[in-house]
């Protein structure tokens, strides 16, 4: 199987995973481009049509169902139909490139994971500069999960097979560059251990890898992990945050293991640069209303993840924030 590389080798990886009271500065390289509008901006008719809702993932994970619920709450408070449009590959660079070139309309936004503020540093050619952010609207911890047949019970049952006999674990991943190969990556580098990487185009087809047993284990976010583990289909032996996680009661963080592992991935909003600024107000008005409603509050805990709201102004300083810091990291290479 395909071994997986990652930069950022050299010291434990820390991405925000939900804290409201996290800190936000705002990083000047995350600014608009030159405007790209396709017409005037008049939020009176707008929208009069349909609005496309990309995400650069697959059907079914995290970023998708965060995309979907969002989307129909959207849907009621804009009055038209928002439809998601999923485009995966490289990472999640295949879509954000697709949504960097549309117009800047408001007809064409898009759910952004964390790797929006990552692969620039890959060498994609991924910019955050290329969006207008419009809002934060969840996070979700990293977790490790093994199959439920596995005979790994603990993580130190499974570190210990790769201490045994290295690279012989395969671990699946969301794809080369993503934030969960990293956090594999980063997992073997604080074990000390090497695991072989098994990329996968998005969370959701590396979790049902591990689910039929074609992998030793997963990386994943707890929202693509925690049903299957609810339901006897998976086995998460860690969650790669501070403090135990609600949706996975009495499973130990990697810190209680005596792992320092604390990774995860985020959601953003985002449209293609240059949008009016009264048709942003619009659209960030309703991610604001829709991100609070109970259906989507209510629908994001079911699977795990955590429902967090930052404004526009405060996810543009986020995202500057996490994409200076992955470029820190990536210099001590």
């Amino acid at each position: 199987m395909p071994t997986s590389t990652f930069a950022f080798r050299s010291r434990t990886v820390r991405v925000a995973v939900g804290s409201s009271a996290a800190a936000v500065l705002l990083i000047g390289g995350v600014t608009g481009c030159a405007d790209r509008s396709s017409g005037g901006g008049d939020s009176a008719s707008y929208p009069s049509g349909n609005i496309t809702l990309l995400t650069p993932t697959s059907a079914g994970g995290a970023t998708d169902l965060t995309a979907r619920t969002l989307g129909k709450q959207m849907e009621a408070d804009l009055g038209v139909s928002v439809i998601v449009e999923n485009r995966p590959g490289g990472a999640g660079s295949i879509g954000m490139q697709y949504l960097a070139d549309q117009d800047a309309d408001g007809y064409t936004i898009g759910v952004l994971p964390v790797e929006v503020s990552l692969l620039g540093h890959q060498g994609y050619s991924i910019d955050p500069a290329s969006y207008d952010f419009l809002g934060q609207v969840n996070s979700q911890p990293g977790t490790i999960a093994v199959p439920a047949a596995s005979p790994y019970q603990t993580l130190d049952d499974l570190i210990a097979a790769a201490e045994a006999d290295p690279g012989s674990i395969t671990v699946s991943n969301a794809g080369p560059g993503s934030i969960w190969e990293a956090g594999a990556i980063e997992l073997g580098r604080v074990a000390g251990v090497e695991f072989t990487g098994v990329p996968f185009d998005g969370g959701a087809p590396a979790v049902t890898a591990a689910v039929g047993s074609q992998v030793d284990a997963v990386v994943a976010g707890i929202g693509e992990t925690a049903p299957a583990h609810s339901d006897g289909r998976l086995r998460v032996l860690a969650v790669f945050t501070e403090d135990q996680a609600p949706a996975l009661p009495g499973v130990p963080t990697a810190t209680e293991l005596g792992l320092d592992v604390v990774i995860g991935s985020w959601a953003v909003i985002a449209a293609p640069s240059g949008l009016p600024e009264d048709i942003a107000t619009k659209l960030e008005q309703s991610i604001e209303t829709a991100s609070a409603t109970d259906e989507y509050i209510d629908l994001i805990e079911s699977g795990g993840n955590l429902p967090l709201y930052r404004s526009a102004g405060e996810t543009t300083s986020f995202v500057g924030s996490e994409s200076d810091r992955f470029a820190e990291l990536a210099a001590q290479e």
